[in-house]
């Protein structure tokens, strides 16, 4: 392949990549980014990347969950750390249930922007530009609102950066102590089914807790037990920011994309001759790869070679996304030209894009029922075809929003119109979320086991 350089995905097509009327403000706003501080650091994503080199052997699990698109009208403290504590509930069921540990990506500090299925839009004979994320115009639908402005990327550096300091206050700072446990739940959670379950798993931790105290083994002497690694990451979209986000370590001459630890390519801008593939081939972060129905599996392996040449553990994520109904005819090809070509990747799932309906009562949606079965597809095909599913990446919220119909509080489709206030797509509430790592944990565990013993197999 030719030369990789900075600008390179420049030389090829894009798409999804909105139109700005003003270039000079653009190259402005662009120029002084290129001069901010990173977000993330070279070390960060290379530690990032060993753990996911685990997963690749079967040895953790992947979560990784957030926002469908990241709003600035919602952004708020207190959501913050409501995402970060489901994301803590959801990782201790599973680190328990599976006996694994469990490597946490938010889709956090980033994920502003969305490719959409139409350019346009039309409402009551009006059309308009498609909203396409907070940091390139706005949702209110007039026509000043839905011309992209570049100076909206200052906000969403601003958000990013200030969400990055208080997820680390968080995860180092010792609210995430296990010894903290019991305040992890959110309010509305403690009058969901789930919160018997949580209870039972807070009260046998706190038993475990206190055995390990009485053998000296605690949070004062541990890091690991008030600790956290909680990572960043979102769909590597708007090129030109992720560009000038894009540094050079001093310490290895690479370059690492600082806008996130971890960046993927989406379904719709997957082209192994497109921009995006092209930038992604030459930065060092973790790169994932949405895999749909439309995508064929010679054209991910081509994509994978071009992404990681050097076949390096944790580099590359395959984040399948068919659909239940649509896993067994499809998944199983991707694994086995995968396996035949000798690659390490991650196998995750997206339950939650294959599974988007429009609900009787007018709302995009997805059933909550249709996502477990579409987990446990993916489980039952990997067992099959002895490979390891180690990952979940979910669109969801700490809020108590109703976005996403049935589950144990049994959200009806009359019931979306209460709190529906996803920016684009429905999210999992946090009572959901949680109830869904519940369901999968048995599944996680059993698939692990025969993972383990595959390669017992073997050596």
């Amino acid at each position: 392949m030719k030369k990789w350089k900075i600008n390179s995905w420049k030389n090829y097509p894009v798409k999804h990549i909105p139109e700005y009327t003003d270039k000079k403000e653009l190259d402005m706003v662009l120029g002084k980014l290129k001069n901010f501080p990173p977000l993330v650091f070279a070390g960060e994503t290379r530690h990032l990347k060993e753990q996911l080199a685990n997963v690749v052997d079967g040895k953790a699990f992947l979560l990784q969950g957030g926002d469908c698109a990241e709003s600035f009208a919602e952004f708020h403290p207190d959501n913050i750390r409501d995402t970060f504590k489901v994301m803590l509930q959801m990782s201790l069921v599973l680190t328990y249930s599976a006996s694994l540990p469990v490597v946490k990506l938010g889709r956090i500090a980033g994920q502003f922007s969305k490719p959409r299925s139409a350019p346009t839009e039309i409402k009551n004979g009006v059309e308009l530009p498609s909203y396409l994320g907070d940091n390139i115009n706005g949702i209110e639908f007039n026509e000043r609102s839905r011309v992209p402005d570049p100076k909206r990327l200052f906000k969403a550096y601003s958000q990013s950066a200030s969400t990055l300091n208080l997820i680390r206050a968080f995860s180092h700072g010792g609210f995430a102590d296990l010894k903290m446990v019991h305040t992890w739940n959110l309010g509305f959670i403690k009058k969901s089914p789930q919160a018997k379950k949580f209870k039972e798993l807070e009260d046998k931790i706190a038993d475990a807790l206190a055995f390990m105290d009485a053998c000296g083994i605690n949070s004062d002497f541990n890091r690991r037990l008030k600790t956290v690694n909680f990572w960043t990451s979102h769909e590597a979209l708007l090129l030109p920011f992720e560009e000038s986000m894009t540094r050079v370590d001093s310490t290895t001459g690479e370059y690492h994309d600082t806008s996130a630890h971890f960046v993927w390519i989406g379904d719709r801008t997957r082209q192994i001759d497109g921009g995006h593939v092209e930038f992604c081939r030459g930065i060092e972060n973790p790169i994932g790869i949405k895999c749909g129905p439309t995508s064929k599996p010679e054209e991910i392996v081509k994509i994978c070679n071009a992404i990681n040449p050097k076949n390096e553990k944790g580099k590359v994520t395959l984040i399948s996304r068919y659909g239940y109904d649509n896993v067994g005819k499809f998944l199983p090809k991707l694994i086995r030209a995968v396996k035949k070509e000798g690659l390490n990747v991650v196998w995750s799932c997206d339950p939650m894009h294959g599974n988007t309906i429009k609900s009787a009562t007018g709302f995009k949606t997805r059933p909550f029922n249709n996502v477990v079965r579409e987990v446990k597809n993916v489980f039952a095909v990997h067992q099959s075809e002895g490979s390891f599913a180690g990952g979940l990446h979910i669109e969801m919220t700490g809020q108590n929003v109703t976005e996403c119909t049935g589950g144990a509080q049994k959200i009806s489709d009359q019931d979306l119109s209460h709190r529906y206030h996803t920016h684009c797509d429905p999210r999992l509430n946090a009572s959901q979320a949680l109830e869904l790592a519940f369901l999968i944990s048995d599944e996680i565990k059993k698939n692990s086991q025969y993972s383990k013993n595959i390669a017992q197999a073997v050596s």
